[in-house]
C-alpha cells in the first residue's frame, strides 16, 4: 500500500465537497441549531439565553446523534457502488492503485470534509459563546466537539461498508437510510423494550455492555458521563457503570466502530 495515491484520491474528494459548497452548507447547519439550542432550548421554561454548559450539551447531543450519522451515512453511502454504477471504477482500478488505497482514499477525503464542516460549525459557536463560559466549560464543550468527529467518522466508516456491500446506489440509499434508523431509534427502543418485559432484571453490567454496541449509545455515555448535571439528567448514572464510563475506554470503543466496518468493507471490496 502506498500513501501517494491515497493522498490523491482523498485530495479530489475533499476538493469536490469543497467545490459543491457541502463543507459550508453543513457547517451552516451545525452553527444554525447550535445557537438556537444555546440560546432558546430553554424557552419552554420561560427562560432565553445560554444558561449553563450542563444544559447545553445535553441537549446539542440529542441534536448531534439525530443529525451526524444522517450527514455522514448520506455523504459516503455512495463513495464505491456510485462509482461501480457509473462505470467508472474499473477505469480507477486500471490505474496503478489498489483497491484499499482507492477505499482509504475516498474515506479519508470525505471524512476531512466531514471533520471541518462539524470543527467549523460548533466552533463558531464556541467562539459566539466563549464569553460565557470559563475554562472548564470550554474544556468540556471542545471534548463534545472531538467526539462529534469521532461519531461522524464511525458512521462514515459503516456508510462505506454499505456502499462496498450494495449492488446499486438505490439499495445502498436504503441500506443508509435503514442504518440510520436502526443505531438511532429502534437499537435503544430494543434494550428499553427487554429492560420493561424483564422488570429492570437485565439492568447492570449486561445491559450497559450492550449500549457499546450502537456507536451513537458511545458518543452518548462520552458526553454524558463527562458532567455530572448531564449524567443525573440523562438517568443513565443507574445502569453504566462509572468504570466503563471512561472517556478514555469510550473513546477506544469508538476508535473500534471507526476501523471495524473499514476492515470489513476491506474485506468484501474484492474482484
Amino acid at each position: 500500500m502506498e500513501l501517494k495515491p491515497i493522498i490523491t484520491v482523498a485530495a479530489k474528494e475533499f476538493r469536490d465537497r469543497i467545490r459543491n459548497r457541502w463543507v459550508l452548507a453543513v457547517a451552516l447547519v451545525f452553527a444554525a441549531f447550535s445557537l438556537v439550542i444555546a440560546y432558546f432550548g430553554g424557552a419552554q421554561q420561560g427562560v432565553v439565553g445560554f444558561r449553563s454548559i450542563e444544559v447545553t450539551i445535553a441537549s446539542l447531543v440529542s441534536l448531534v446523534i439525530y443529525l451526524i450519522p444522517l450527514i455522514a451515512l448520506l455523504l459516503g453511502f455512495d463513495a464505491i457502488v456510485g462509482e461501480r454504477e457509473r462505470g467508472s471504477l474499473g477505469l480507477l482500478l486500471a490505474l496503478p492503485i489498489t483497491r484499499l488505497e482507492l477505499m482509504l482514499g475516498k474515506y479519508f477525503g470525505l471524512a476531512l470534509a466531514l471533520t471541518l464542516s462539524t470543527l467549523v460549525g460548533f466552533g463558531v459557536v464556541a467562539l459566539l459563546l466563549w464569553k460565557h463560559m470559563d475554562v472548564n466549560a470550554l474544556f468540556h464543550y471542545f471534548g463534545f466537539i472531538f467526539s462529534s468527529v469521532l461519531l461522524g467518522l464511525a458512521f462514515l466508516s459503516i456508510a462505506i461498508l454499505i456502499s462496498v456491500l450494495a449492488r446499486d446506489r438505490t439499495r445502498a440509499s436504503g441500506m443508509a437510510i435503514a442504518a440510520w434508523f436502526f443505531f438511532v431509534l429502534v437499537f435503544d427502543l430494543i434494550l428499553l423494550g427487554i429492560l420493561v418485559t424483564t422488570g429492570g432484571k437485565f439492568a447492570g453490567d449486561s445491559f450497559a455492555w450492550l449500549l457499546l454496541l450502537n456507536p451513537a449509545d458511545v458518543f452518548r455515555i462520552l458526553n454524558v458521563f463527562s458532567l455530572e448535571d448531564v449524567r443525573t439528567l440523562y438517568g443513565l448514572a443507574s445502569v453504566m457503570p462509572a468504570s466503563l464510563g471512561s472517556p478514555i475506554r469510550m473513546g477506544g470503543v469508538m476508535l473500534v466502530w471507526i476501523v471495524f466496518p473499514l476492515l470489513w468493507a476491506n474485506w468484501r471490496f474484492k474482484p
